[in-house]
């Protein structure tokens, strides 16, 4: 491909322009340590300040896996919300996404739970995938329903919980919210070849952090789109991002959700890049995404 795919809205390329800014050209080949310096850097100038009345308290579970549980100042839903921040398996933390899951709890009257999961390379799979199933646990023993959300390799976490949960007979899970999930494609067709090049993620990102995080090929909670049966699972709501190489993942788990008769509602936006949710207060299509994912996680803990 000769020309690089890129979006038209202004708002969404000068939020790529403003992330590019923090990373020089050649960042995926930078230690971990430096990836990380510079994603925190990154999400501290996008940061916001909670919604007026807004509780946080941290904590942990387990005794070791950091948490911090976000109560809105009206709480409508027993519901709770479990958050699961993206960063490739190898950056983001509870800081990283705090102001998302802020006013996502706000937006949804709900209590949420984010989790601060362990990082690859230091902790390879399934490492970050127990952590989440810790809390997950932990949440459904309170007896309240659960909604899980992730975005990229935290919707990869969150679909892999679901399927987990599922096989193993869990109840309580009132929903999924995956958003720009990466879901196990296959690297070589489709958004993988037509995106390869988009602004945001690679595909050459997408298969480093593949191999960083080391889940085995069989590994079917690692790689849920590879599951053998999606039948049975909660209720779903996927959001892609047009300009994504992960962008068919989304897709094609939301067709096989659809035929295996589970409820989906698949948002596709059109012009977004991987990450978008950050531009919410940029772009006017971020803004609409995150709308949209909010009244889903809303409707979700109020059924």
């Amino acid at each position: 491909m000769t020309d690089r795919p890129v979006p038209t809205e202004a708002g969404i390329l000068a939020f790529h322009k403003r992330c590019e800014d923090f990373y020089p050209a050649d960042a995926v080949d930078a230690d971990i340590i430096q990836q990380r310096a510079w994603y925190d850097a990154l999400c501290a100038a996008f940061d916001a300040p909670p919604p007026a009345g807004m509780v946080k308290r941290d904590g942990l579970v387990a005794e070791r896996i950091p948490v911090r549980r976000y109560r809105p100042a009206q709480v409508a839903s027993e519901t709770r919300l479990l958050y699961i921040h993206g960063g490739g398996f190898v950056v983001g933390s509870l800081e990283s996404h705090d102001a998302i899951c802020a006013e996502i709890s706000e937006a949804a009257g709900a209590e949420l739970v984010s989790v601060d999961y362990r990082l690859s390379p230091e902790h390879v799979w399934p490492a970050a995938f127990d952590d989440c199933w810790a809390v997950l646990v932990e949440l459904l023993l309170e007896s309240h329903p659960v909604v899980v959300i992730g975005d990229s390799a935290g919707g990869n976490l969150a679909a892999g919980l679901v399927l987990k949960a599922r096989d193993e007979g869990l109840k309580g899970i009132a929903g999924q919210a995956l958003i720009y999930p990466g879901l196990g494609g296959d690297l070589v067709s489709g958004s993988y070849v037509e995106m390869a090049e988009a602004p945001g993620l690679s595909t050459a990102d997408v298969a480093y952090y593949r191999e960083v995080y080391a889940a085995p090929g069989d590994a079917a909670h690692a790689f849920p789109s590879r599951a053998e049966s999606l039948a049975g699972l909660p209720p779903a709501f996927i959001s892609g991002a047009f300009f994504d190489p992960l962008r068919d993942d989304a897709r094609a788990y939301a067709a096989r959700l659809i035929l295996a008769g589970v409820p989906v509602e698949y948002r596709e936006e059109k012009q977004m890049i991987h990450a978008w949710l950050r531009a919410r207060f940029m772009s006017e299509g971020a803004r609409a995404g995150f709308a949209a994912l909010c009244d889903a996680v809303r409707r979700m803990a109020h059924p």
